[in-house]
């Protein structure tokens, strides 16, 4: 059916609910689903062209499809980028990246701060096909600029980080990446495009985990990366249509349909977890308290810049807390028993979800790094790690004073 055009300059709030491919001959309001592998060809010279792909058409859902197209779609309008490729997850995304850009003899600059599965893709993956990986302070644009080669070929960041909250400017290492030849990468996951687009700033590509707050319920695995059409169609589709590392057409769904209430969610989450910062702050078993919302916060400052895609700055929804503790056994007995006294807050280490979730990062997401690895990223055995929710406030202060009160 033909749709009336979205006027120009619509609210990043309309795009999410309004933004898509556009409806079928049966003029479905929500987005279709389309659960097929395959397309009927209407002639075999068709199908030839679009295999060859000199013709548009769907042809095999490992290529593309009607509701991941709407999904990436939707995505990129919210990052502000030409293009946005959909891939199983958000792992899978950064591998998506590596594989299109990168090759033997190729060197990277990343944060040492970042998620530890990017750690070990970059420092252990990547390695075993010739890709160097140097690994420097989140905050320190310096320690970047010096550790830049003449084969250097992307800059990956992460802001804010997983779980410390630290943050990088955007900016400033955007410049340094392009006066070097160079590509920088920024995963956007804590703050999603609701709260920040690193697009504004110089990043060339944004990295997804869907599954995180673009879901926003812990429904399903997705990722993306957000990026120019061109690096769309010559870097990450090749690779694609062959390696298969592709988002499933349920799962966009669910993203899509999820993305409608991105931004009053990144709102509501983002109001709770300064809140509950602001409480442990104050609570005398809390040693130190990581989050950008706080005037406390080293890069505040810097992130209220940055993080305020919505109209004003916000902290995001991730809190980590240090407990008190004598030695690194006691931290660790600490943080488990702090952890274990919850009855509201689910442990897991899931993040995004409008359920608050509670974590020990030492033990779990950043478990398979070594104790070098950790400290470096300044994660130690007493940090706990929470991704606020949409619970009311005053049950979740009682549901952490639980543990905190007996420690």
């Amino acid at each position: 059916m033909t749709e009336k055009t979205l006027p120009d300059n619509l609210h990043p709030d309309t795009l999410a609910v309004r933004m898509a491919l556009e409806k079928s001959q049966y003029g479905e309001n929500s987005e279709a689903l389309y659960l097929t592998s395959s397309f009927v060809q209407p002639d075999a010279a068709t199908a030839a062209r679009r295999f060859a792909m000199e013709e548009d058409g769907y042809t095999y859902t490992r290529v593309g499809n009607p509701t991941v197209s709407s999904m990436e779609l939707r995505l990129a309008a919210l990052e502000g980028t030409e293009a946005a490729i959909g891939t199983s997850s958000g792992m899978a995304a950064i591998l998506l990246l590596g594989m299109g850009l990168l090759r033997n003899g190729d060197h990277v600059v990343c944060s040492q701060s970042v998620f530890g599965s990017t750690i070990r893709l970059f420092a252990g993956e990547f390695s075993k096909w010739g890709i160097s990986t140097s690994f420097v302070s989140q905050t320190d644009v310096q320690q970047w600029k010096e550790a830049i080669r003449p084969n250097t070929k992307l800059l990956f960041a992460e802001t804010p980080t997983n779980p410390l909250t630290d943050i990088c400017d955007i900016q400033a290492l955007a410049d340094l990446a392009h006066n070097a030849g160079a590509l920088l990468a920024v995963d956007n996951c804590f703050c999603s495009p609701a709260l920040q687009q690193p697009k504004r700033f110089g990043a060339d590509f944004i990295i997804h985990s869907g599954t995180k707050y673009l879901d926003g319920q812990g429904r399903v695995m997705a990722g993306a990366i957000c990026c120019d059409q061109r690096h769309v169609d010559e870097l990450f589709l090749p690779v694609t249509r062959t390696a298969g590392m592709v988002l499933s057409p349920f799962n966009a769904w669910v993203v899509l349909k999820g993305m409608e209430t991105l931004g009053i969610r990144m709102q509501a989450q983002s109001e709770r977890a300064l809140a509950v910062a602001q409480w442990l702050q104050a609570h005398p078993q809390v040693k130190n308290v990581y989050y950008p919302g706080l005037p406390s916060h080293p890069q505040h400052a810097l992130a209220m810049r940055q993080q305020s895609a919505s109209g004003k700055g916000l902290g995001a929804a991730v809190v980590s807390f240090d407990v008190r503790g004598a030695d690194p056994e006691a931290l660790r007995r600490n943080a488990f028993a702090a952890i274990d006294a919850v009855r509201v807050c689910s442990i897991t280490t899931n993040l995004g979800d409008t359920k608050t979730t509670i974590s020990h990062p030492a033990s779990t997401s950043h478990g398979r790094l070594t104790e070098v690895q950790r400290q470096a990223a300044g994660i130690g055995q007493g940090l706990i790690r929470l991704a606020v929710g949409l619970e009311h406030i005053e049950d979740l202060k009682a549901d952490l004073a639980r543990g905190l009160d007996t420690l």
